[in-house]
């Protein structure tokens, strides 16, 4: 036992080399005593790779059926016993499907899948549709298996086409197996378009859909798969301008809050958002970059003239001691002010703040609690694990740990 601990001396440092020269059944007998620290046993199950010792498969499935175990030694065992039919019944319980353990329901389904359970092609597809890597991957990886064992004619039989998240794995099954799926762009769940313009590079095909498309949205998503492959703004805004430039048009937002909350999120919205904002984003005019070093000095001059005593800004993520953000805090006695980086806008909690009308008066705008509180409807951007329309105040005054 000291010669594996000597190659996982601590959590996160493994000779790999080491491990793979010990006796595999030496490294079942440790993996299979949760007596040991899990950082010490996932590397031991991932050092048995293509050697497991037959005579210790009985208790290593005890590890995996374990629900003491840790998460990330039962997960290790189930990719590395993949190929253990027993597993299955085991597998297909019901219970199964109420773990809530953290990786632990789509590492069931691609055990399933890699054992051929055609009846997990529903729940695969569930997973393959998450915004999260792990589970998108798994699920991704129990389809692929299915697919490999019995065609893709048979799995997609298995999905239905109410679901969105199956109507996305056919999108991307029906493109693997080589067929077209430029029709999946018509289809009313935005995931779903955005899964198939990811797939399509026939340039000549995209340009006549976006001419001939069954709907608008059908079209721009056409054209952001042009644009994507192209990198072509001008056919994008010649497009975008034949469609009548649609827009989502949002009550509140008026120019100004727009413009920036269109160059900053609109290229990286999520899956989910209304390509009317991702086309808007492309057509969009160069903006001048705001000289934030000369926006903070001028606010400091103002909460200094008006007597409020500012201390030098900070910036979110320093402020909260990690990550970034879209403006800088001054704390204030009277209560924290933020100073956007997207342009001149300010807030408080209070809207009654002492600094309210210095800033102001210094030619910042003051974004208000009924300002601030309007949604940006169908623009889907990450925060905080995440991914629907936020509002005006987050957009502008936004921190990401």
């Amino acid at each position: 036992m000291r010669m594996i601990e000597s190659f996982v001396p601590q959590a996160g440092r493994v000779d790999r080399e080491g491990l793979a020269g010990v006796d595999p059944d030496r490294l079942a007998r440790y993996v299979a005593d949760a007596s040991h620290p899990w950082w010490r046993r996932r590397p031991c199950v991932e050092a048995l790779a293509g050697r497991v010792p037959e005579r210790r498969v009985p208790a290593l499935l005890g590890r995996v059926r374990d629900g003491r175990d840790t998460p990330e030694v039962r997960i290790a065992l189930l990719e590395l016993l993949a190929d253990r039919a027993e597993l299955l019944p085991w597998l297909q319980d019901p219970e199964r499907e109420r773990d809530s353990s953290y990786g632990l329901s789509e590492a069931y389904l691609l055990a399933r899948g890699r054992l051929g359970d055609a009846t997990a092609a529903g729940g695969l597809a569930v997973a393959a549709a998450q915004p999260w890597p792990r589970r998108r991957e798994a699920g991704e990886a129990g389809l692929d298996a299915l697919v490999a064992r019995y065609g893709t004619a048979a799995v997609l039989d298995r999905l239905g086409t109410d679901a969105p998240e199956h109507r996305t794995a056919r999108v991307r099954l029906r493109d693997r197996a080589g067929e077209d799926v430029t029709d999946a762009l018509a289809d009313p769940d935005r995931t779903v378009a955005f899964a198939a313009q990811e797939r399509l590079t026939d340039l000549d095909r995209l340009r006549a859909y976006a001419a001939a498309a069954p709907t608008v949205e059908a079209a721009l998503w056409a054209a952001y798969a042009l644009h994507q492959r192209t990198e072509d703004a001008d056919e994008t805004r010649a497009i975008d301008a034949k469609l009548g430039r649609p827009r989502v048009e949002v009550p509140g937002l008026d120019e100004e809050l727009r413009t920036p909350i269109v160059r900053t999120w609109a290229p990286w919205c999520e899956r989910p958002s209304d390509p009317r904002w991702r086309i808007e984003a492309i057509c969009a005019e160069p903006a001048e970059p705001v000289d934030v070093p000369a926006q903070l000095e001028r606010a400091t001059a103002a909460l200094a003239a008006a007597g409020l005593d500012p201390a030098p800004p900070v910036e979110a993520g320093d402020h909260h001691g990690q990550g970034e953000g879209t403006y800088h805090v001054y704390p204030l006695a009277a209560g924290e002010v933020l100073v956007s980086t997207l342009g001149r806008f300010v807030t408080a909690e209070d809207d009654d703040h002492p600094a309210r009308p210095a800033l102001e008066a210094a030619g910042f705008r003051w974004i208000d609690g009924e300002t601030g509180g309007v949604l940006v409807t169908d623009l889907a951007v990450y925060w905080f694990g995440s991914r629907v329309p936020l509002t005006v105040d987050t957009l502008l005054f936004h921190w990401q740990d």
